[in-house]
């Protein structure tokens, strides 16, 4: 039995501990007298209250009852010579899957051949030694084994491999009859390989639609997906009648794209495609610009005249976003359009004929405003022949990547580009609950793509607003919560003074230290080159 002092740490004593036959270990004093006893079971407490730094003295007991540790390292003694027999380590080491196991105090004692192809990591370099040990050396981010050890449950978590490559670990407890955690078994999946699968999956959902095949006329810019696969079908029906429609969704989910889309499929795709945005045009020129005006009506008019919007749309489509945002004097004028086909020129006592078939579209609850008095009923009930509900894109989550595909693709013809994304951006990108739908979606392909100073884009790239898609666990080490709690500095600092120089200063650091660790959480300032070298 070796002999322990007494001034070690609790994780210095832990290698000197194996289930099989170091149960109990005998402390002497640094003078060679006897002072007690350190079991497994004090070892253990310390590991789960966090206390590997304290001296094992505090957790020495004058005597045990060394039978009953016998008993009990005998039948661990079995459990372990079965974790270490060539059938058991045969069956692991088939496995498509990582295994990785340690005994009760986090010590390592087996890795399986597919735990070392997916991280790189080589069994010699693991086995016998502690899982705190190997979070200090950087070979991993975190350890589920631990986490598992310090809750008494199953754990997973997202680990990180030497800084770089991602795997998810699930923990779990082997407890003896007395309720102590004799080993901790891992199974190991490549997260990167796992979502890689998963996007696979999505596109073969997209790929399974009975509407027309993406190259044919007002399908070029149309992904499709199970939220929106039935909003097509129904809109490739209605495109060959000239029915009112109205789309209704929050702003950018794609309404202007659903209108041309219905407009390409009628009876009108050869003739002209108008757009006009109600809120877009001051009130008091909303008319003139959808009604024309005759010369002279009005100060500042030109001097022959002009043809507004509607008559423009003759035979096509007209296409008036935001429709909410009309002044109730104009939806009067816009009726006469819906219910006869009638307008009069601003300034003019001429009737005239149009034929335009007009499809609205709004952000807002149009019942709500009739309600309210600030739209007209009758108006209303005249353009929703025909409803259209846009999901928002959050709820449209099989498109996500589709669309990222096809913008990136689009920016890096346009910029000439070749830039690509991770898989991890990806997944990162298809968590974020975008608020501002395929427009907020683009304008971020757009600004990653002209201030991106790499060719591959990673999480570490995305902005600042974005770091913190994925909600986070209670930290599970002291390094952890230190390491959360500079990102936010850092990161807020940067967002608020835009350059390493000024960020440094205000954090009360040297711009070389922040670059340092602003590469270690790999965050990024945009259009400064010099926080990537």
């Amino acid at each position: 039995m070796y002999s322990l002092r007494p001034t070690m740490t609790v994780e210095e004593a832990v290698a000197h501990f194996s289930p099989d036959q170091n149960e109990v270990q005998e402390v002497y004093s640094e003078e060679g007298e006897f002072l007690g006893y350190l079991t497994v079971e004090a070892i253990a407490h310390a590991i789960h209250r966090g206390e590997l730094t304290r001296p094992i003295v505090e957790y020495v007991v004058p005597e045990v009852n060394l039978p009953d540790r016998q008993r009990q390292a005998s039948s661990q003694a079995q459990l372990r010579a079965f974790f270490e027999s060539p059938v058991c380590q045969i069956v692991f080491n088939a496995l498509y899957d990582g295994v990785y196991i340690t005994d009760g105090a986090g010590v390592t004692l087996f890795v399986n051949q597919a735990y070392q192809r997916i991280t790189g990591i080589r069994e010699e370099e693991v086995i016998g030694q502690h899982m705190g040990y190997l979070i200090k050396q950087g070979m991993i981010s975190v350890s589920a084994s631990l986490e598992t050890i310090r809750t008494r449950r199953p754990v997973t978590l997202i680990q990180t491999i030497r800084n770089s490559r991602k795997i998810i670990v699930s923990a779990t407890p082997v407890l003896s009859p007395a309720g102590e955690i004799l080993y901790v078994i891992s199974s190991v999946r490549d997260i990167t390989e796992l979502i890689r699968l998963k996007h696979e999956l999505d596109s073969q959902k997209l790929l399974h639609s009975d509407l027309p095949h993406p190259d044919q006329t007002g399908l070029e810019d149309v992904v499709l997906g199970p939220a929106t696969r039935s909003l097509f079908r129904l809109a490739d029906k209605v495109a060959k009648t000239d029915a009112k429609i109205l789309l209704q969704g929050e702003t950018g989910v794609g309404k202007s794209m659903i209108a041309k889309y219905i407009h390409a499929r009628s009876s009108r795709a050869n003739e002209i495609f108008m757009e006009l945005n109600c809120a877009a045009i001051p009130g008091h020129l909303v008319e003139a610009e959808l009604f024309g005006y005759e010369p002279g009506a009005f100060t500042g008019a030109l001097k022959q005249g002009k043809i507004g919007i509607l008559e423009s749309a003759h035979r096509g489509t007209l296409f008036l976003d935001e429709i909410g945002d009309l002044p109730l004097e104009l939806q009067v004028k816009l009726l006469k359009v819906v219910e006869e086909s009638k307008f009069m020129r601003v300034g003019s006592t001429e009737v005239r004929h149009v034929d335009v078939r007009i499809i609205t579209a709004t952000h807002r609850d149009l019942a709500t405003l009739v309600r309210e008095g600030l739209f007209r009923e009758d108006l209303y009930y005249r353009l929703n022949i025909v409803t259209f509900e846009v999901p928002p894109l959050r709820e449209r989550r099989e498109e996500i990547v589709p669309l990222l595909v096809s913008y990136l693709e689009k920016f890096n013809e346009k910029y000439k580009e070749e830039k690509t994304r991770t898989l991890e951006c990806y997944e990162w990108l298809t968590n974020y609950s975008w608020p501002g739908n395929i427009r907020e979606l683009a304008n971020l392909v757009e600004r990653l793509v002209v201030t991106t100073f790499h060719d591959t884009i990673d999480v570490g790239d995305l902005p600042n607003f974005l770091q913190q898609v994925f909600p986070q666990a209670e930290p599970t080490s002291l390094r952890e919560a230190v390491a959360r709690l500079e990102r936010s500095m850092i990161g807020k600092a940067i967002q608020t003074h835009k350059t390493t120089r000024l960020a440094a200063e205000a954090l009360g650091i040297s711009q070389s230290a922040l670059v340092q660790k602003m590469k270690k959480l790999q965050l990024r300032v945009e259009n400064e080159p010099e926080a990537s070298k």
